[in-house]
């Protein structure tokens, strides 16, 4: 199954934004049974994703169901066997011990946790590396975090991310590679800051994230470009792989005026992995 670029978050409760987000160009929608789903709606949302019709093709669908040990989180469970499920997405995981405990219930289904929402899940980032998990992807997220904290804003004096919540993203980033899954960066809420958006995809793909998620449709084509190879990016990793291809005993060679070494060919092959997918 390839990486998603862009992940789509749609409220399960609603047709009309779940027409709009079948209607969009996302690599994967995310039916959203927590945070945006009322108490009161909950049942109504199960029963409208139970109704949605069998399609061929398109954008993966995901669902977020509620909390390991929320009053809601068994009965989304029933929501797994549809066949045109995907994967999961877990809110608030402290650890991989939350995978493999949902993993146990739910079979083979590919899981994406989103793992910064509490304050103890900082301390366990390292946690989920398990060749045996069915683990496939790693976010993070602020809102609840910051909530969790008590704090006031998740921004400083100059509208930045504060110290905290650029630990967190950071830790999501490097606790998914160490897992071996995809590191997906967190959601951009103002989904009319159309710059805004494309300035901080750019730099999460910079970092080494491969998605991102997003909570409106017009955010996608930006996150899709953003997380797309450019021709020079991929005209370069050519140049780099073929150079060592042709000399695999070198260690350093130059390629189109540039010193590249062994960690340049890594990222290279990164790169044309990611197009290809």
């Amino acid at each position: 199954m390839s990486e998603p670029r862009s992940w789509l978050f749609v409220p399960a409760d609603s047709e009309r934004k779940i027409a709009k987000a079948l209607d969009s160009v996302a690599d994967a929608i995310i039916f959203d049974l927590e945070d945006s789903v009322a108490p009161a709606n909950k049942a109504r949302a199960r029963q409208l994703l139970k109704g949605l019709l069998p399609r061929s093709g398109g954008p993966q669908w995901w669902v977020r169901i509620n909390p390991l040990g929320s009053e809601y989180h068994k009965d989304d469970l029933d929501l797994i066997g549809l066949a045109d499920v995907h994967g999961i997405v877990l809110p608030k995981a402290e650890s991989g011990a939350d995978v493999i405990q949902l993993a146990h219930r739910t079979g083979n289904i590919p899981i994406h946790a989103i793992v910064t929402e509490t304050p103890a899940s900082l301390f366990g980032l390292l946690s989920y590396r398990d060749p045996k998990s069915t683990l496939a992807a790693m976010s993070w997220g602020a809102e609840d975090l910051s909530a969790a904290i008590g704090a006031s804003s998740k921004y400083d004096a100059d509208g930045q991310l504060s110290f905290t919540y650029k630990m967190a993203r950071s830790l999501c980033l490097a606790g998914a590679t160490a897992a071996g899954v995809q590191p997906v960066d967190g959601v951009f809420a103002d989904f009319r800051d159309a710059a805004g958006l494309e300035a901080e995809a750019a730099a999460a793909a910079r970092e080494g994230f491969t998605g991102k998620l997003a909570i409106h449709p017009d955010q996608v084509a930006t996150i899709n470009a953003a997380f797309t190879p450019s021709r020079a990016d991929l005209a370069q990793a050519e140049a780099i792989v073929a150079a060592f291809d042709a000399e695999p005993d070198a260690g350093v060679l130059a390629v189109n005026g540039r010193m590249v070494d062994r960690p340049h060919l890594i990222q290279a092959r990164r790169v044309l992995d990611r197009a290809a997918r």
